[in-house]
């Protein structure tokens, strides 16, 4: 009888355990990829994280986007649980209420530039001053502009803004509808050598960092998932390093531009320095001033203190090797 009564104690210590676990993992983990994003297109092509879930039954599902404001927009809405953006364009949005963490630089990219038609008179940014310029408010580019501008004394309302996305941007530029555009790869790179378009400023510290971003509330409940899916992003980004012809494939198979154009945005990566830290930290800060210069943020708002909260270098730490 006493036996019995352990075998039943036990087997009921058994399925309360088997509960608890079930309870502390997500049924499935929703991510975006994004071509300005070669790690999450390389992850998406060969399901590592597909695998390393299938352990604890959970399902992933991908989501495409077209811009680090899209990711955002994805991650606040609760659309997405994990986002890939630009580091500044985290900042603005965490500093607007966006409950966010950077827990992995998926790359160093020099992603955006300032770029005019072939035959553009326009030749430095003095020369855009009262021009039409198109970019995507809410990303790098948007902001690399703004910082551009200040190089030279001028602000957003010395020129024209047109809010377009991405690809949107690229078509106006060629089609003469607008004088410049800030361009996001690999779309600037594809209007680069199909269109001749000309960089005529660039500038790689005013790139951020592109940083994978989580939901607090997924951080919160779910620590382990986090850093199964840096150490999937880990497995990536080393693949990337050992294969980058074939990760130039990838790219143009997934946004369907040339290889050549794949190989140039590749070009224009560096894939070295996946833990977030100080260093990432300074150069948000450095380019944080923009955010309260042009009033993109509210008056008062304490922008460094938003740049501590938002970046977790601890997930990453655990995992990257």
């Amino acid at each position: 009888m006493l036996t019995a009564f352990k075998r039943l104690a036990v087997a009921a210590v058994a399925l309360f355990a088997s509960a608890t676990h079930a309870a502390d993992a997500p049924k499935e983990i929703r991510l975006d990829y994004a071509y300005y994003s070669p790690p999450s297109l390389v992850l998406k092509r060969f399901g590592w994280l597909e695998q390393a879930l299938k352990p604890e039954s959970i399902t992933v599902k991908w989501v495409l986007s077209q811009g680090s404001n899209r990711a955002l927009e994805f991650l606040n809405s609760g659309s997405v649980d994990f986002g890939s953006t630009a580091g500044l364009a985290a900042v603005l949005s965490r500093a607007n209420g966006n409950p966010i963490k950077s827990v992995y630089v998926y790359s160093r990219p020099e992603w955006t530039a300032l770029a005019v038609a072939k035959d553009s008179p326009i030749k430095s940014i003095k020369d855009l001053k009262g021009k039409k310029i198109a970019a995507t408010k809410g990303t790098d580019p948007y902001l690399f502009l703004l910082r551009a501008l200040h190089t030279e004394g001028l602000k957003k309302t010395d020129i024209e803004h047109v809010a377009l996305q991405h690809a949107d941007g690229r078509a106006a530029l060629e089609q003469g509808r607008v004088d410049a555009w800030a361009g996001l790869d690999p779309l600037l790179a594809a209007s680069e050598l199909e269109a001749g378009s000309r960089l005529i400023y660039r500038n790689v510290a005013f790139n951020t960092y592109g940083f994978l971003n989580v939901s607090e509330k997924f951080a919160s409940a779910y620590p382990e998932q986090v850093k199964k899916v840096i150490a999937a992003y880990e497995q990536a980004r080393k693949w990337i390093l050992a294969n980058p012809d074939e990760t130039a494939k990838i790219i143009a198979e997934e946004a369907k531009l040339p290889l050549a154009v794949a190989k140039l945005q590749l070009s224009r990566n560096d894939f070295k320095t996946p833990i977030p830290g100080e260093a990432h930290s300074q150069a948000l800060k450095a380019a944080a001033p923009i955010l309260l210069e042009e009033e993109l943020v509210k008056k008062g708002t304490e922008v460094n203190r938003v740049i501590d909260a938002l970046i977790e270098p601890g997930f990453a730490r655990a995992v990257v090797r």
